[in-house]
């Protein structure tokens, strides 16, 4: 078996002057209100200027310092290239002008807390989940529960769904709205992250497996299919999440796999149930920058919104690779990949469909699930022109997924075609 390295990028990508990362943030205090902060970068610079061109537009600022809170908890963290990169590519990209200190592990505000420290300053850029709060976001939820509509695959269907997501949310001026609301800015509205999957103690494929299940959610609208399919849903912090398995008071987890692949619960869950036809609908997250953002002078704000595309390759790869190496745990483990068979499938693409409908009218956009789904099919093809098709299934993953993985022209045509009219000017 071919052995999945860890987290780090590849250099290549690594070495890309424009990007942030996967779940990543910015958090803390903007310097600059000298007289090299105000009209003399009003103009900024365009987004194919060269690095001298841009160290010229630059060349007036003052030195300005953003705090960066990303998702991950360390700099050893199987995320940790989501924050690194993000540093690495805002920074360069200055010219050493912007200084990105990292905060781990949500030190300075969790993720119900960081929308208020955005707003008040004390967080300059943030992932963020408004997932968590879909209340405050109705229209947000519903594009994240329309999520579970799409086709579901290891490579191919994870890379549309997350381009369809950031695409839809741009087009839904709602969702926008919903940011701007809290004086907020968001950079890429949404990042749907990785796709669900089931991580159990034993196999659970068949609608009978899942019949008195109790089953680790992390979502609402998760919760709801899970019991459309016969289990019962679970509330309980991720940390805890290990010893309940261990202990057998859960059966399952559902959820992303990156982030158990850190954890190590394919030690105690190592039985991986996978959908095709339809998924469960994502905590998705956004890049979302604060009050200090729009404060700074119009080339700052360019230099950090042209990360923006790295930002997106660079979480698709650590996500996409993190689910190769769970394939890797998982087997080591003593435990497999499965599909939930047909009658799982269709109950769970019947159930999507019918709660991203009812949540998107109560959101008061009933055409977003049509908006995603037409951006999905669009980005399918993109992503099969690129070649970015799926070489295998999902229970080989960890055998023919390249360890040299690079999504930079997705993320350099995601920039192009959605997010460049949004760029600051």
């Amino acid at each position: 078996m071919k052995r999945i390295r860890t987290a780090a990028r590849p250099a290549k990508a690594i070495a890309a002057v424009a990007s942030l990362a996967l779940l990543a943030g910015c958090a803390g205090s903007v310097g600059g209100d000298g007289p090299g902060s105000g009209d003399s970068a009003a103009e900024g610079f365009a987004h194919h200027a060269s690095q001298d061109e841009i160290d010229e537009a630059l060349a007036d600022l003052d030195p300005v310092t953003i705090k960066f809170q990303p998702s991950s908890m360390s700099e050893k963290s199987i995320l940790a290239p989501n924050g690194l990169d993000v540093k690495k590519a805002i920074e360069e990209r200055s010219g050493g002008k912007i200084t990105v200190d990292i905060v781990w592990g949500q030190a300075i505000a969790g993720y119900g807390a960081v929308d208020d420290a955005l707003a008040d300053g004390r967080v300059d850029l943030a992932f963020t989940l408004p997932s968590y709060t879909p209340a405050e976001y109705p229209a947000f939820d519903a594009l994240g529960t329309a999520m579970s509509t799409l086709p579901s695959s290891p490579v191919a269907s994870d890379l549309a769904a997350n381009a369809a997501g950031v695409q839809a949310a741009w087009e839904t001026p709602e969702v926008i709205a919903e940011f701007e609301d809290k004086n907020l800015v968001p950079l890429i509205p949404m990042l749907a992250a990785g796709g669900y999957s089931t991580m159990c103690s034993k196999p659970m494929t068949s609608l009978d497996d899942w019949k008195g299940k109790q089953v680790r959610v992390g979502s609402a609208a998760a919760g709801k299919q899970v019991t459309d399919l016969g289990a019962t849903p679970v509330s309980l912090s991720f940390p805890e999440t290990y010893e309940a398995l261990q202990r057998g008071t859960v059966d399952c987890d559902l959820g992303q796999l990156a982030p158990n692949v850190e954890a190590g619960t394919f030690e105690v869950a190592p039985s991986i149930g996978v959908a095709s036809d339809a998924g469960i609908a994502r905590s998705a997250g956004a890049i979302t920058a604060g009050k200090k953002y729009s404060e700074l002078p119009v080339a700052y704000q360019q230099v950090i919104f042209d990360s923006m595309s790295t930002t997106f390759s660079t979480m698709m790869e650590v996500v996409i690779g993190a689910k190769a190496q769970a394939v890797e745990q998982a087997k080591d483990n003593g435990g497999s990949v499965q599909p939930f068979d047909d009658d799982v499938q269709q109950q769970m693409a019947k159930y999507a469909k019918e709660l991203s409908d009812k949540t998107a009218e109560k959101a008061s956009i009933p055409d977003a699930p049509k908006t995603l789904g037409t951006a999905g099919t669009e980005w399918a093809k993109s992503v099969s022109e690129l070649g970015y098709d799926d070489k295998g299934g999902f229970a080989s993953l960890d055998e023919w997924y390249p360890e040299d993985a690079n999504y930079d022209k997705l993320g350099d045509e995601l920039f192009e075609k959605v997010m460049a009219e949004h760029r600051p000017e």
